[in-house]
């Protein structure tokens, strides 16, 4: 039976149910040979907006901050909605000389060096998890593993006390990766916005009692000789938690699932073909957990031909670029010893993830874990795919997991 794609002018990017209703990979290499910059039409309410799907075409636009701004919003949930209350003060949607300094505030607590504590804590949660999971054959990977390792992460470095964190994880989810579809837009914000509260009381807590963590890092810190107020501790904590638990639980997740499948690629990794730093990259440009990012136009400007006006949406498809043939060979293979492997997981240009570093840990954690402790795994059951428009990925993964007593025994010693 042949399934036949949907018309292109029908595709909605805006719909969270389009990426579970169909398979996007013929729909994004058309659009990639036929209409590079491409206008996906108002539908229920929500206005239209532009479509990039080159990889060329979406660095080149992260690299002009003079014609293309984040500070109306970087998601379509937002850009859509008017803009980001966030805008000029969370990181994320800042730009300019204050973006500049706040990145560099934020690069001094994430860089390699002060982490490698953090980065002992990762790799021992880890092998703790997978070795669990070895011994006893099975769990549902998304669950027990990928949805505590991340999350554990970032919550040590804001603070987060330990009895708070599946509270939090939960609200994470429903912001913005949930698989249940009776938590609409609505119940979306209200999860966004019992974030924010959250942390409001935290930031509280550490301007009476500060700690060595992140958020008394911040509530001891200014911009240009200002103090950072409460609300903008607030909105980076956020964005913090956000980031640094949706993409790397997402990447896991997909890791083990693309994993799973591909037995040749297993057996390359297990036998040490390939190295754990260039298997991460190629799992980072597999996944692609944040499928877009977005920017307004600021000033009327024209690509390929196509006349942007002042104040119009363009959304920019990670998940497009990263299988863009005019930059990957063979883009359609999940190949671990894949280099050069320029991909665009983290973004790219002045809004590169500030946590790539962190997140490229956690999974090399993961990759050394299952190498180390299982000669195989396959999945037992069909997972759960979240709903969302911005996030792609797995809520459930039921997995079975062969144990490899070679390397649990080194692992005693």
């Amino acid at each position: 039976m042949t399934v036949r794609m949907p018309a292109l002018d029908t595709v909605d990017l805006a719909d969270p149910s389009t990426f579970t209703a169909h398979g996007l990979d013929r729909f994004w290499r058309t659009l990639r040979d036929t209409a590079p910059v491409h206008w996906n039409p108002p539908a229920d309410g929500r206005r239209g907006f532009w479509v990039l799907s080159r990889y060329d075409d979406i660095t080149a636009v992260y690299r002009d901050n003079t014609n293309f701004t984040s500070e109306r919003g970087n998601v379509l949930v937002t850009l859509l909605d008017g803009g980001d209350a966030g805008a000029g003060r969370m990181l994320a949607v800042t730009d300019g000389t204050r973006h500049h300094e706040l990145r560099k505030m934020f690069q001094r607590v994430l860089s390699p060096r002060v982490l490698s504590e953090v980065a002992r804590t990762v790799r021992d949660n880890t092998r703790r998890l997978m070795r669990e999971a070895a011994v006893s054959g099975g769990c549902d990977f998304a669950e027990q593993i990928a949805g505590r390792i991340p999350m554990t992460t970032i919550s040590n470095l804001l603070g987060v006390p330990e009895e708070d964190r599946d509270f939090l994880l939960t609200l994470t989810k429903n912001a913005l990766s949930t698989d249940d579809e009776n938590i609409d837009d609505v119940g979306s914000e209200m999860a966004r916005n019992e974030i924010l509260m959250y942390f409001m009381d935290l930031v509280e807590e550490r301007r009476e009692t500060p700690g060595d963590d992140v958020i008394s890092m911040l509530a001891d810190s200014s911009v240009d000789g200002v103090p950072l107020s409460d609300e903008d501790i607030v909105l980076n904590c956020y964005s913090l938690i956000i980031g640094g638990d949706e993409t790397s639980r997402l990447t896991m997740i997909d890791c083990v699932h693309t994993l799973a499948s591909r037995p040749e690629q297993w057996r390359r990794f297990k036998q040490g073909e390939v190295a754990v730093e260039t298997a991460v990259e190629e799992v980072l440009r597999w996944a692609s957990p944040t499928m877009h990012f977005g920017r307004s136009v600021v000033h009327d400007t024209e690509l390929r031909g196509v006349r942007l006006r002042r104040g119009d949406v363009v959304t920019l498809w990670h998940a497009s670029g990263n299988r863009d043939e005019r930059a990957f060979e063979r883009p359609e293979e999940f190949d671990l010893g894949r280099a050069p492997n320029k991909h665009m997981a983290f973004g790219y240009g002045p809004h590169f993830c500030v946590g790539s570093y962190l997140a490229k840990v956690e999974i090399s954690e993961l990759l050394i874990a299952l190498r180390d402790f299982t000669t195989r795994f396959e999945q037992t059951g069909e997972p759960l795919r979240i709903r969302s428009n911005f996030l792609t990925g797995f809520s459930t993964l039921p997995m079975r997991f062969w144990p490899d007593h070679s390397g649990l025994k080194e692992d005693d010693v």
